[in-house]
């Protein structure tokens, strides 16, 4: 009887902590975690742009970093608690997502556009050597840096999901190269402008990518007499390339939200979210901090 007595209590009690739990999920009191972006933005509208972070809801924002240098180009890793970033004229850090824990990884003033591999252990980044952007690797410690020798010049890199290969924006297409040697395993045949797709980033499954590219000539009050080129933010498919579709205009670089569905972007120094079915756009309070678009918005990826 006792053993019995026990049996039915422990299952009682397994049985109220499950309702429990289950009744907090179903609570609308109880809210799953944050979902953050990291951005750079200039501080009070003024100085060199530093990391901000802020909740996909527009709560939360907190500054990251400080400093005299630009603090630009964040990209979250694979827990996304942790952010990499670049330090114009210092080098390539780590911190993490509340502003703790700053570590340098590379010493290069011009060293850009780090991107954590899919499992966390490596970085992509872009360095110039002899005049040119190429792509280098190293530990996401900062240790064993090497240029992946046979990569063409580049611009931002993006790893495929299994980390074998880095897609990078080169000579007006888009290469997939292999990231352990830099070989060049395929041209997409894509149609990107040199200049201002180097930026350019892929959508979590591979099969978009987002990028910055001309958009019109046209003379506005502040070009005089002349026509001024204008830019707009495009989107086109990896695998088939087609013609490339215009998202909006006169806007910044674009990150991609973990599903794949939404763009968050820098538009008239305003930090947007734009539904890439509908076109409808969320507006990110910055309050007096002037979002800077010059690199793409990091999602996070949880």
């Amino acid at each position: 009887m006792t053993l019995s007595r026990r049996s039915l209590l422990g299952a009682s009690v397994i049985a109220v902590v499950a309702v429990a739990l289950a009744a907090a999920a179903a609570s609308p009191g109880v809210s799953a975690a944050p979902t953050w972006i990291v951005f750079s933005a200039h501080p009070d509208g003024a100085g060199a742009p530093q990391l901000f972070r802020v909740e996909t809801t527009g709560a939360g924002l907190e500054q990251i970093t400080k400093g005299a240098l630009p603090a630009v180009a964040p990209s979250f890793s694979l827990v996304g608690t942790r952010i990499v970033f670049s330090r114009l004229g210092s080098g390539i850090f780590t911190v993490n997502l509340d502003g703790t824990g700053l570590q340098r990884l590379t010493a290069n003033a011009r060293d850009t556009y780090p991107v954590w591999s899919p499992n966390g252990k490596r970085i992509a980044f872009i360095r110039q050597h002899r005049g040119e952007w190429r792509v280098f690797t190293m530990s996401a410690s900062g240790h064993e840096q090497q240029r992946l020798l046979k990569a063409p010049p580049a611009g931002r890199p993006s790893w495929t999901a299994n980390g074998a290969a880095i897609l990078i924006p080169s000579g007006g297409d888009l290469v997939k190269i292999d990231s352990q040697t830099g070989r060049v395993l395929k041209y997409f045949g894509m149609t990107l402008d040199i200049q201002t797709a180097q930026t350019l980033t892929v959508s979590p499954d591979r099969r978009t990518a987002a990028f910055v590219g001309p958009r019109r000539s046209t003379g506005p009050p502040d070009c005089g007499e002349g026509r001024c080129q204008q830019f707009g933010l495009y989107v086109a498919g990896i695998p088939k390339p087609h013609r490339p579709r215009l998202v909006v205009g006169d806007t910044g670089a674009a990150g991609w939200s973990p599903d794949g569905k939404r763009l968050a972007f820098v538009s008239k120094g305003t930090l947007t979210l734009r539904v890439l079915s509908s076109g409808a756009e969320t507006m990110i309070t910055t309050g007096p901090h002037v979002a800077d678009g010059d690199a793409p918005p990091a999602w996070q990826l949880h």
